[in-house]
């Protein structure tokens, strides 16, 4: 069975996400649990807790299929100290909130060199990163989302997600999300070259680490290492790659969640997705 929604808005509050995925039609969802341009935020207050918790069983969402994304501001892999700790301070706060809604997974861009150090040094930092907050926090996994490779982002190889995973300890708190706009701007041909891309992940990766997929068209070109996403079926990528994908049942089971630009086409992207099942 696939687990669809969408990234809404939790404005007003954690416990308004639910609502507006509920509004799409949607069985997941993923959200900020804090301001995504901040780095330090208001706790959480014990009513919002409590009330996410409640809707969220009310409006029949399974809390396993929930899939919130950390700060755009936290680089786990910087390759400065100052901007090192903040990054994992605010990284902390964020698997903690996730811990305090019951939630089991948190999805994050894995960070960027800056060109001030090696990938493989800045891998290293994002896996020590990752080890310091699993130390303490319980039952939330880290899921490293793969990137574009947009400037000096790293994560956007399998093998550098396979790295980092090798040097977490508690690797059974550690996944990948795959966004398919970042895969296919990546340089990994999905659309032409189905069957090989999704084997190589599996061989490199492995399947068994797949915690959640973004699932995004894209405006720019197969291996232009641009971030752009498009609506489903209106960027470069075509419908058959989504009906494709759709009818695989190794994306069963996971949060997919769509990034797409038109949140008014949320729905209407929900529901042909379904057609393709």
């Amino acid at each position: 069975m696939k687990f669809i929604g969408a990234h809404v808005s939790a404005s007003g509050g954690v416990e308004a996400a639910p609502v507006n995925a509920h509004r799409i039609r949607a069985n997941a969802f993923a959200l900020f649990t804090k301001n995504q341009r901040q780095w330090v935020s208001k706790p959480l207050t014990a009513d919002s807790i409590s009330r996410f918790k409640e809707i969220s069983d009310e409006l029949g969402f399974d809390r396993r299929y929930v899939l919130p994304h950390d700060s755009y501001l936290i680089n786990l892999g910087h390759p400065e100290a100052e901007g090192l700790e903040k990054s994992r301070n605010a990284f902390l706060d964020e698997m903690q909130r996730c811990e305090q809604l019951g939630l089991q997974l948190l999805n994050f861009h894995p960070g960027s060199h800056l060109n001030k150090i090696s990938v493989e040094e800045c891998l290293d930092r994002v896996a020590e990163s990752i080890n310091g907050a699993l130390e303490k926090t319980q039952g939330v996994t880290a899921v490293i989302e793969n990137t574009a490779g947009q400037g000096s982002n790293v994560g956007n190889e399998f093998w550098q997600l396979k790295y980092i995973i090798e040097r977490v300890k508690d690797q059974s708190r550690v996944g990948v999300c795959l966004d398919t706009c970042h895969t296919y701007t990546a340089g990994y041909d999905i659309v032409n070259d189905y069957d090989r891309v999704f084997e190589e992940f599996d061989r490199t990766v492995g399947f068994s680490y797949l915690r959640g997929i973004h699932l995004n068209d894209s405006k720019k070109p197969l291996g232009s290492r641009v971030d752009r996403h498009d609506s489903i079926g209106k960027g470069l990528m075509g419908l058959d790659f989504f009906r494709r994908f759709m009818q695989d049942v190794r994306f069963d089971g996971i949060p997919i969640i769509l990034e797409t630009p038109d949140e008014t086409l949320w729905a209407e992207e929900i529901q042909l997705l379904r057609s393709f099942e």
